[in-house]
């Protein structure tokens, strides 16, 4: 049967708070070209980049946590300016629709796909593009992804609302420690640790063999353990100095300087997001002196998405599922992320 020529879906129409996205039932279904496939969405996770693109907070003239922005930007997108309307949602679980001959897919195949889809140019070998950013996304009933960045996890065992979480959180959790070098033995240390990047991340580290300990909220820390952290600290309490092999961060802001100083000498920082704040502020003879390196983190290769849709057709890796909402809903349930009241990942389903 041939997909319908309308869908329902939701438009983000310009930056700005949630009433810059807009429910319609009339979004014309793309049609495949060369290459590409159509994806019925199955479920699409909730993650801080769709939420920063929406707000605009990758823009310069921001300088403020995530949950402050209040100036209007006209640049507010991972690359720039943003085409609007834009269908956001970067975090796709879905069922193949339509497939031509030379993509390698089948209608009925269940795929995903990272957020950043790597797009590397003369020049510039770590372009990309951000699904839902650059392209239309997965906040409809239907996306258009190109073959290649598709990956199938028709065998996994883990649920469509599952998968919907792992490609933003675990990819950009697996791509920190990646390139931080994060192995058997290391103490490792992950900020935000129960969010759905933090909890990934330790996720991911304790698979590696690593030691993990995590910062959060005290109410939130039995959730840290059960994903593999062997303890915690308090995220407004000091942290120990010289302690740590390797640091994940995705939060930033004012605890940032006692990052850098939890790490021993030769030690390795690895950033991919500020939650907190962008503007961090340190002593420089904190890192050179002490041979600090510092890894910021969003180009990821093909191999570090490959080895992540290995652990999932696997079964190795599962999230934790803290919420699912109707499409529809999810103004509710950005708010609901937002607030971070709950621990793990929030899904919408079509």
């Amino acid at each position: 049967m041939a997909p319908p020529e309308r869908m329902s879906g939701v438009y983000l129409t310009r930056h700005g708070g949630p009433e810059a996205l807009e429910w319609r039932e009339d979004i014309p279904v793309p049609i495949p070209g060369p290459g590409q496939v159509l994806v019925r969405v199955a479920a699409a996770g909730v993650n801080n980049t769709d939420i920063n693109t929406r707000v605009g907070w990758y823009s310069s003239e921001v300088t403020g946590a995530t949950n402050a922005v209040v100036q209007e930007v006209d640049a507010g997108g991972w690359g720039g300016a943003l085409q609007f309307p834009r269908i956001q949602g970067g975090d796709l679980c879905g069922i193949v629709e339509v497939a031509g001959l030379e993509t390698g897919f089948q209608s009925g195949q269940r795929v995903t796909c990272p957020i950043n889809l790597p797009r590397p140019r003369p020049g510039n070998p770590t372009g990309f593009i951000a699904l839902g950013s650059e392209v239309d996304g997965a906040f409809a009933q239907y996306c258009l992804v190109e073959a290649s960045d598709l990956y199938d996890v028709t065998a996994s065992p883990l649920s469509d609302v599952e998968i919907a979480a792992i490609p933003c959180a675990f990819g950009t959790a697996e791509n920190l420690l990646t390139r931080a070098g994060v192995t058997c033995g290391h103490k490792v240390l992950i900020t935000g640790a129960s969010g759905g990047v933090g909890l990934a991340a330790v996720q991911l580290a304790a698979l590696r063999g690593a030691t993990v300990w995590g910062v959060t909220n005290p109410a939130k820390a039995d959730e840290v353990k059960s994903q593999g952290a062997v303890a915690t600290f308090d995220r407004d309490a000091p942290l120990p100095g010289g302690m740590f092999d390797v640091v994940i961060d995705v939060v930033g802001g004012p605890a940032w300087p006692g990052l850098i100083l939890a790490l021993k000498p030769g030690g390795h920082y690895a950033v991919s997001g500020a939650i907190a704040g962008p503007m961090v502020q340190t002593d420089l003879r904190d890192i050179y002196l002490r041979d600090i390196t510092i890894h910021g983190c969003t180009h990821q290769t093909f191999e570090v998405f490959g080895r992540l849709v290995e652990l999932i057709n696997a079964g190795r890796i599962k999230p934790l599922i803290a919420r699912t909402y109707p499409l529809k809903n999810i103004a509710m349930a950005q708010e609901d992320f937002q607030s971070k009241a709950h621990p793990g990942n929030l899904v919408l389903v079509p």
